[in-house]
């Protein structure tokens, strides 16, 4: 994999990627294409099992949209920029692997926003959040208005983009836009470690969960549960589901093959 913003490295089954744009890992629509390539790539592969999602640096794990570029554009040109943005969101939101974010620093706006669109979060203490995009004239284009009111609620959702004050590590914890909190040093470790675990978790199985979770937090209960009967059976008839319920009766580790 050569890609021009991005840094994938694939060990024991997890691919840690890093988005590597200096100074502050800006998103501009070539690094949203590299990132719905990339996206693609690894769902494909059937050689990663999870995925951690970093950024480069140690200032930012994605600060924000490129202005600069956003600046150039029409009315036309902004809503192009905005539809690969939700589209690759989209796409990570609903991948069949799970993903981490590593949130090394700063996530604002359009980074936010991919960090939300991640399954898991888990950031350093000198993180900070913010959706400043109000300030700027907009709001923010790449799901942050859905995605983070279906996690905070719509009241927090609103004072963090009406306000789009910056919060920091331990209010994200608080609210729980992230999953856990730890020292700087340790944020790639932690989150590789967490992967790591996932990666020896049956495949199958974490797709179906993931499946009926997402389609769930969007449907009335009723629809959310007919969703999760369906996913139960399809890991119910896996390889996988066989060998865990054939080891659990023998008393003796499983060995899953994610199939």
């Amino acid at each position: 994999m050569d890609f021009k913003h991005f840094i994938c490295e694939i060990a024991n089954h997890v691919a840690l990627v890093t988005i590597n744009r200096p100074p502050v890992n800006a998103l501009n629509s070539e690094v949203f294409s590299e990132l719905s390539e990339l996206t693609d790539e690894l769902e494909e592969n059937e050689e990663v099992r999870a995925i951690v999602l970093t950024g480069s640096g140690e200032k930012a794990f994605i600060a924000g949209a490129d202005v600069k570029e956003m600046a150039t554009k029409d009315l036309n040109g902004l809503n192009l920029m905005n539809k690969k943005s939700r589209t690759v969101f989209s796409k990570i939101e609903n991948a069949n692997k799970p993903v981490i974010a590593a949130i090394n620093g700063m996530a604002l706006g359009g980074g936010f926003e991919l960090a939300l669109a991640c399954d898991l979060r888990i950031c350093s203490d000198r993180a900070k959040f913010s959706f400043p995009e109000v300030g700027l004239g907009i709001i923010p284009g790449g799901g942050g208005t859905q995605r983070l009111q279906k996690i905070v609620g719509q009241g927090i959702a609103k004072e963090l983009i009406y306000f789009g004050d910056m919060i920091d590590a331990n209010r994200a914890l608080d609210l729980q836009l992230v999953n856990k909190v730890v020292a700087h040093d340790a944020i790639r470790d932690e989150a590789l470690a967490w992967a790591n675990k996932l990666a020896k978790k049956p495949a199958i199985a974490l797709q179906m969960a993931k499946v009926a979770i997402n389609y769930g937090k969007n449907v009335d209960t009723e629809s959310g549960l007919m969703m999760e009967t369906t996913a139960f059976s399809t890991s119910f008839s896996s390889e996988d589901a066989k060998e865990g319920l054939t080891a659990f009766t023998e008393k003796r580790k499983p060995q899953y093959v994610g199939k």
